[in-house]
């Protein structure tokens, strides 16, 4: 069984951090403001993974998406996975050369998904990471592009095996109507979601506190607990968070810090 993995997503526009709530984005501050408020050498030893998403409104530049990674690879020595705007093979070059590990895919996974079955190709599944992002609608799933604005007419289950057939190795699951909230994962749709896809699902969007974590992980093929809420883990946010988790038995990835020092 694959061990659970502690996520941090952080999410930028223009090169500055932001917050979102139902995918309306709110701005914090730039790279100057997160290196102030974080210790990445503490956070490496805290979290498994970091997530890093071009959230840009207008046109991604990916580009400048590119040097804020190179940016925050210098300062972190956890795997990174990283998105948004990939539109052709040169973009996902320029994102893994700036020192990401995977790629995160969305937009592409519906417009394109000949891209997609391309880099599963040439980086291997491993590396290509699905997000599908999904609200309800007239009570009904419904999977949306385009930062939560643009209807794909897809469910999450259509979604979902779609994503599977291009190859990925992971989907990245949000709730928008969650997303922010603080109210807890969309549980339900975990399970719906596990249930139906052979490939380890990351949730994300919902979570305010500890337990939130703890009850995403809890779920069988649920490998990863990802968080956007920045403010309720700045400091030693992470580091509890772990300790919390681990409290409560859940295995969680192991890494040998001393390898590091050397």
């Amino acid at each position: 069984m694959l061990k659970k993995r502690l996520i941090f997503s952080l999410l930028f526009q223009d090169g500055t951090i932001q917050l979102s709530r139902n995918f309306s984005l709110q701005a914090v501050g730039n790279l100057d403001w997160l290196y102030s408020h974080y210790d990445f050498d503490s956070m490496s030893t805290s979290i498994d993974e970091l997530v890093l998403l071009n959230v840009g409104r207008t046109t991604k530049k990916v580009t400048e998406f590119a040097a804020t990674i190179s940016s925050i690879s210098k300062k972190c020595f956890m795997p990174i996975a990283a998105g948004g705007g990939i539109g052709c093979m040169d973009d996902a070059y320029r994102i893994l050369d700036a020192g990401a590990d995977k790629l995160i895919v969305n937009t592409a996974l519906f417009n394109d998904p000949k891209l997609v079955a391309a880099m599963v190709k040439v980086f291997g599944s491993q590396c290509v990471v699905a997000s599908i992002d999904y609200k309800y609608i007239n009570s009904l799933d419904e999977v949306l592009t385009a930062n939560g604005m643009r209807k794909t007419g897809l469910t999450v289950e259509g979604a979902v095996s779609n994503a599977e057939k291009m190859g990925v190795g992971e989907i990245y699951l949000t709730s928008i109507e969650r997303d922010g909230t603080g109210q807890g994962y969309d549980l339900a749709m975990l399970r719906r979601v596990v249930n139906l896809c052979q490939v380890p699902v990351i949730a994300s969007g919902g979570v305010g506190d500890f337990e939130h974590l703890v009850s995403g992980m809890q779920i069988e093929n649920v490998t990863g607990a990802s968080t956007a809420n920045i403010f309720n883990f700045v400091g030693d946010g992470f580091a509890e968070a772990r300790n919390h988790i681990d409290k409560c038995n859940i295995e969680l990835a192991s890494w040998d810090f001393g390898i590091l020092k050397k």
